[in-house]
């Protein structure tokens, strides 16, 4: 993983057709695709290892998954997931095992949304970060505010996004994907206005994959809430116990 993401930082268009890096990058993401993102190492290293995940006053309504015990269903899943994952079968893979043909189809979609979206992976990772605080979803949070940042997300940004506030300091772009977001989630519409800023910054295809990666995500911060999945014990919460 460590040398993955040397590759990738020095070569920061290799999901581009055009990319010179494209053919060793995309040998080396047969077996090293970072689907779910998550920055860090902490969260590594097992089945058995996330079995830890939740602290012990509060359980996962889902027992968390360890490799010995997956079914032939779902080992060829776990497997994929192992590869690439720092949060192992952890995460939102532990409830998307408990179905595994619909797990592998969302695990494909998510390579697709984290690697070869037509977003800039800065707007990208400002849209899961957005859903991450609208859900208080710990693991989202966790995982992509460091990653928000690495693609050069402003840390103010974040930290306005994470204090509930409309981040003050945004690039243009940053507060079209902002504004249209919040409207779609919070009124379940565009208005005109909003959708006119929209489509003077970004095309078509990226209008479309900005709402399916919001909406993917949604997906996953509804089933870990629904699970009560949260983070390995001993790490720090986001959202604290009382906070809105």
């Amino acid at each position: 993983m460590k040398l993955f993401r040397v590759m990738t930082a020095s070569c920061p268009s290799f999901i581009s057709k055009k990319s010179t890096c494209r053919p060793l990058v995309a040998a080396m993401t047969l077996g090293l695709w970072t689907v779910f993102g998550v920055a860090s190492t902490a969260w590594a290293d097992g089945g058995k290892e996330v079995a830890k995940e939740q602290s012990a006053e509060h359980p996962p309504r889902f027992e968390q998954l360890t490799l010995e015990q997956l079914n032939v269903y779902q080992k060829p899943l776990g497997e994929q997931v192992m590869k690439v994952s720092s949060v192992g079968i952890g995460g939102p893979y532990n409830p998307l095992l408990r179905s595994p043909v619909m797990g592998q189809r969302m695990f494909d979609l998510l390579y697709y949304l984290r690697w070869n979206s037509s977003m800039p992976l800065r707007l990208n990772e400002f849209a899961i970060l957005i859903v991450g605080r609208q859900w208080r979803s710990q693991v989202e949070w966790a995982a992509h505010a460091p990653l928000a940042i690495k693609a050069g997300l402003s840390p103010e940004v974040v930290a306005d996004l994470k204090a509930q506030k409309r981040p003050a300091k945004m690039q243009p772009d940053e507060a079209v994907v902002y504004d249209m977001l919040d409207e779609l989630t919070q009124t379940h519409k565009l208005s005109d206005a909003t959708y006119a800023r929209a489509k003077a910054l970004f095309t078509e295809q990226q209008l479309v994959d900005l709402s399916v990666v919001t909406g993917t995500y949604i997906t996953l911060a509804l089933m870990m809430s629904m699970v009560e999945q949260g983070l390995p014990a001993g790490r720090e919460l986001a959202f604290k116990a009382g906070e809105p």
